[in-house]
Parts: structure tokens; sequence; C-alpha cells
């Protein structure tokens, strides 16, 4: 008993050492929650001045909300320490819902003050990043010169179709440049009026467009690099083609494999000769395709080759027994519903969905059955011996169910230790075997009628 008591003791101890701690915590996390407030009502004063209010109103939202919790949480603690006495379990809970809403206000103004952080140090660095866009424009403007010369050489080596993507790189660099050089000049002037919001969003814009003008122009010099490479590979690709239609000889010479090769030569038929102007990227990808498709085909002829696909007439044997085998299965089972469990109703179920997917591979009518392609005889091969098998084992539980159901001692007498009509498990067995027949029957009519 005086260990009972003892364990008791320190319970009791521990848990009052746990209630002094929340108690802690929550006066400390009250007290960071308030300052936290003040501290970030004076960084809105500040986001504001740089970047307009309209930029600060999810962050002046969640000061507001924060405020209004904030209420709830000194009225809680205000409860802990007025006149009226409190249960240990009244001052734990308010302490956990003062800790609670202060950890919710820190995580609030964190994530919406972290949000407007690189907003307000670009707002600051404004006259450095307008600096620097000025910069950037007066060095690119030396590089449009030499894009357009680029431009030009390319020009006298692939198609107009191939330059489409860069031949008014150029031009259009120049204009963004143009545009990033005013669109600083309003970001100052604005900044000067005290228009901040105005002033930022100008210079965003300027800086956009500086970076957008830089791509315009590496693009020039990437397209000469990127077209010569193609060329290079596009060789590699014409000498792999050539080995490949000289391997295709070797392939089973079924008619996609014949499709593909008279591709893959018209496509390097297609090649222009030497000096032409050409576009090397639109014939590479036209070659890796029908390369591509040889591959394909080429891979699936021997995989067919080594499995050989079932001949039509097995297949139509096949589907013609899964027929046969389901409509045996139907007819015992509808002829005896109300002796039929789960288990054979799942499998004609099962049997007869597959069927349904073998008529939408193959299609219902009787032409179609006689002539399935190849790519899908294996596929209803397999189907229609999965019907049948299912179909044969519902036939086979569908039995198990009469068998178990039916008078063991001839058609309406009970069976060897059975009561007589009315009596026992299975008494009255010309009834009961009757109600074994009928009950589907019956049932089904009743539910036909219900959905009529």
């Amino acid at each position: 008993m005086a260990g009972f008591w003892g364990k008791r003791k320190r319970e009791q101890e521990e848990l009052a050492a746990q209630d002094a701690d929340l108690a802690r915590r929550a006066k400390t996390a009250l007290v960071a929650a308030d300052e936290r407030v003040r501290l970030t009502s004076d960084e809105l004063v500040f986001a504001d001045a740089e970047l307009g209010s309209d930029a600060t109103n999810e962050l002046r939202d969640a000061v507001e909300a924060v405020r209004t919790h904030l209420q709830e949480a000194f009225q809680l603690h205000q409860l802990n320490h007025d006149e009226i006495p409190d249960t240990p379990l009244e001052l734990r809970t308010r302490n956990a819902r003062i800790v609670q809403l202060c950890e919710w206000a820190e995580e609030l103004l964190d994530d919406r003050t972290e949000a407007l952080a690189e907003r307000i140090a670009r707002a600051r660095r404004a006259p450095e990043i307008i600096a620097k866009v000025r910069a950037d424009a007066a060095r690119l403007r030396t590089h449009v010169p030499g894009a357009r010369e680029t431009v030009q050489r390319l020009a006298a080596r692939y198609s107009p179709h191939a330059l489409a993507q860069v031949e008014n790189n150029p031009a259009e660099a120049e204009q963004l440049l143009g545009f990033a050089e005013h669109s600083a000049s309003v970001a100052e002037r604005r900044r000067e009026a005290g228009q901040r919001e105005q002033a930022n969003m100008a210079l965003e814009a300027a800086t956009e467009a500086a970076r957008r003008a830089d791509t315009l122009l590496e693009a020039v010099e990437t397209f000469e690099v990127e077209a010569l490479r193609a060329e290079s590979t596009l060789a590699a690709i014409v000498d792999d083609s050539r080995e490949d239609l000289v391997a295709a000889r070797t392939a089973p010479q079924v008619p996609a494999v014949t499709a593909a090769v008279a591709a893959l030569d018209a496509a390097l038929r297609a090649l222009p000769a030497a000096g032409v102007n050409t576009d090397p990227f639109e014939q590479l990808s036209r070659l890796r395709e029908a390369n591509s498709a040889l591959d394909a085909a080429i891979a699936k002829a021997r995989e067919r080759e080594a499995r050989p696909i079932p001949p039509l007439e097995h297949v139509r044997h096949a589907i013609d027994d899964a027929d046969r085998q389901l409509a045996v299965a139907r007819d015992v089972i509808a002829g005896h519903r109300g002796w039929i469990g789960a288990d054979a109703r799942t499998r004609i179920a099962e049997a007869e969905r597959i069927r349904v997917d073998l008529d939408r591979l193959i299609g219902t009518s009787a032409a179609a059955a006689t002539v399935i392609d190849e790519d899908h005889r294996e596929q209803a091969f397999a189907m229609a011996r999965r019907t049948a098998f299912l179909a044969s084992e519902a036939l086979q539980l569908a039995q198990r169910d009469i068998d178990s159901s039916r008078p063991q001692d001839g058609w309406g007498q009970p069976g060897y230790g059975q009561q007589g009509y009315g009596g026992g498990r299975r008494g009255g067995g010309g009834n009961d075997l009757m109600g074994g027949i009928l009950g589907g029957l019956v049932i089904g009519s009743l539910l036909d009628g219900m959905f009529d």
C-alpha cells in the first residue's frame, strides 16, 4: 500500500511540474507574440513607404488577424489570475490555448514578412538596380550588330525555315533594350516623386526587358553551335540508318517491317544534296523517327517470331468453347437461383465481363470473329480461355451448392434422420426443392417489376 501511495504522489508531482512549465511557456509566448506584433507593425509602415499599400495588403490583414486572436489569449491569461479559483485542468487548458494562439501568430507573421522581404530589399536597392539596367543595356547594344552579321552568315548555309527561330532576334533585342532604358527612367522619376509602387513596377519591367534581350542575343550564337552539332549528328544517323536497312534484310519480312524499311529509305532519299540550304534540325528529327520506327517494327516481329501467334482456327475454337461453357453454367444457375451461393455467382459474373471485353476487342459480328488480326489473336485467345475456365468453375461451384441444398432421400421425402414436413433443417423435401428452384425466379420477377 505504501508503494502505491508513493507512486501516486510522484505522478502528481510530475503533473504539477508539467503544469508549471506550461504556465511559464504561455507567459513567455504571450510576451513574444505581443512584441512581434509591435515590430511587424513598424515593418508594415516601412513596407508601405517602399512598396505602396497595395503590395502590403496581405501583411496588413495578417497583423489585424493576429491582434484579434491575441485578445483571446490575453483574456485567457486574465482568467488564470482573477479572484475565482481554478482547477488544474482549467489552468492547463487555458495555457495550452494561449501557447497555440501565440505560435500561430508568430508563424503567420513570419510567412507574410518573408514574402515581402525580397521585394523590400529590391526596392531599397532601386538606384543600384537602375544603374545596372542602364549599364547592361549599353553593353548589350554593342552585341546587336554582331548578332545581325551572324544571322546573315547563317542564312547562306541554312534554310529560312531553320532560321525562323532566330532571324528576328537582333531587331527584337534592340527594341527590348530601348524599352528597358525607358522603363529605368520612369522608375527613377516615379521614385523621386514618391510614387514607390509605380516605380517598383517600372523597375521590374526594365529588369525583365534587359534579361530577355540578353537571352535573344545569346540564342543567335547558340543556334550556330547547335546547328553545327545537328549536322554532325545527322551524318552519324545517316550512316546508322543505312546499316539498319542492310540489317533489316535478315529480319522477319512482315508487313510492318516492310513499311518501316520503305519509310526510312524515303527519309534518306529526301535528304538534300551537299551545298543546298538545309534545316538540319527538321531532317534529324524526321530521320530519327523513321529509324526508331524500324527498330520497333523489327523488335516486335522478332518477338512475335519467338512466340508464335495462335492460328485463327484455334482462337475461334477457344471462343466457341467459352460460349458453350458460359451457356451451360448460365442454364444451371438460372434454373436453381434460390440455391446458388456467392462464389458461383461471382465466377459467372467475371466470365461474362471478360466475354463482353472480348467482343469489344474483336467485334461482335460473325464476320469479325473470322478475321481477327494478328495483333489481337493472342489476347483474344487468352481471354477466351479465361472465360471458359471461370464458367467451368462457376458450374462446379453451382453444382456443389445444389447438391448441398437438395434433399438426400428422394423427391418429396425427408432424408435419413430428418423430420417430416415442417420439421428439421430441410423438412418437407418437395417444398424445399421447389423453393430452391422457384425462389430465384420469383425474386427475380419481383425485382424486374420494381425496376421496370
